[in-house]
């Protein structure tokens, strides 16, 4: 199937999804939202990680303000509800790694949907904001959810009403974001970190972003009960096998996923 605001590959278990609306900074109209939510929903049954990215100067500059034709007709409760939510939960509780390579500006909607993902790399020139306040909005697709929870309530609070740009590195030093490469590295680091991902243990990997998802609104006891019953679940399958296999043997372990 071939998209028409979206660039999609399968190569070495890998899926590449990449906005493809430079010439609109590849803002989300609801063309790109619903495509999304296809090649997304595809990705995991056809790779073992996923990378998203944009093609251009920017990775996304947000919702796509002229969509609507005239703004004033443009439902926002609706569109949240019916077209981001499901995109982003897709995202958050995707079966294999989900990787968002920043490459350029990722403004309001576009800042947030990167931030969804489980790892976040940016180029060095890549650039973070909460646009919303400009325009009178509140942060939306998610912001108010992961900004607190990884940068700390302050960052967040002061990303969000000032909605100044936060520079790569910042980002990076606040919490943000997993690293920072230079601009001309960013595609092969992205590949390298994903195609490392695929070879690994899938279904260890889903686990694992469970108990840490849940962490978050667990007390201690609860999330003690939930490692337990997961961890039962991991060592039941082929991959926990092959890696103790592979460590009693002092061989390189092969994962098969799911």
């Amino acid at each position: 199937m071939s998209y028409q605001t979206l660039l999609y590959a399968v190569a070495g278990d890998v899926a590449a999804v990449t906005l493809n609306r430079p010439e609109r900074m590849n803002s989300l109209n609801a063309v790109m939202r619903a495509e999304l939510l296809d090649a997304l929903t595809r990705a995991p049954r056809e790779a073992r990680a996923v990378v998203l990215t944009g093609a251009g100067r920017g990775f996304c500059a947000g919702q796509d303000l002229g969509d609507a034709g005239n703004i004033a007709d443009l439902n926002l409760e609706r569109v949240l509800r019916e077209e981001y939510e499901p995109l982003l939960k897709l995202i958050y509780d995707c079966p294999v790694p989900v990787i968002c390579a920043v490459n350029g500006a990722a403004a309001g909607a576009g800042a947030n949907l990167a931030l969804a993902a489980d790892v976040v790399i940016a180029a060095r020139s890549a650039v973070f904001l909460q646009a919303f306040t400009r325009i009178g909005l509140i942060p939306d697709a998610g912001g108010t959810y992961w900004l607190p929870r990884l940068a700390g309530m302050a960052r967040a609070m002061g990303m969000c009403l000032f909605a100044d740009p936060i520079p790569a590195e910042k980002a990076a030093e606040w919490g943000l974001i997993w690293e920072v490469v230079d601009d001309d590295k960013l595609a092969g680091r992205a590949a390298e970190l994903a195609g490392r991902l695929a070879s690994g243990p899938t279904e260890a990997y889903r686990l694992t972003k469970q108990a840490l998802r849940q962490s978050m609104s667990n007390d201690l006891e609860t999330q003690l009960a939930l490692e337990a019953r997961l961890q039962g679940e991991a060592g039941r399958t082929r991959d926990f096998m092959e890696g103790v296999a592979a460590f009693l043997e002092k061989r390189p372990a092969i994962f098969e996923g799911r």
